[in-house]
């Protein structure tokens, strides 16, 4: 199983970079969410994928889930979330007024 999500999680990056050197805005912004997506699959991964008992100290059980990767995936999740938000309105605002969303078209003229 942690074979495929590995899998997944190098298609997810690859996909990611190949968005992100496109020219138009919001596929940079795509782009810029598949690799976090991929990096929360990585993270959960390296956590080992493994079936027990939530992390609670009781008796009687020793096999328990590992909490880390759970925190620093929903650390990560919040993060990605405002980073793609800033994007979003980086990129209408950039849209709006250049009426364009292209990145040849944005960088301008060296001769003006």
């Amino acid at each position: 199983m942690e074979i495929i999500i590995c899998i997944l999680a190098g298609i997810l990056f690859a996909t990611g970079i190949y968005n992100l050197l496109q020219k138009q805005l919001l596929r940079i912004i795509i782009g810029t969410g598949l690799i976090t997506h991929g990096a929360h699959l990585f993270i959960l991964t390296m956590g080992e994928l493994k079936d027990g008992k939530p992390p609670i100290l009781t008796h009687g059980i020793d096999d328990y889930v590992d909490p880390l990767p759970q925190a620093l995936i929903l650390t990560s999740i919040v993060i990605s979330f405002g980073i793609t938000s800033l994007l979003l309105v980086l990129a209408y605002r950039a849209a709006n007024e250049n009426n364009t969303d292209n990145m040849e078209e944005l960088r301008g003229n060296e001769n003006e």
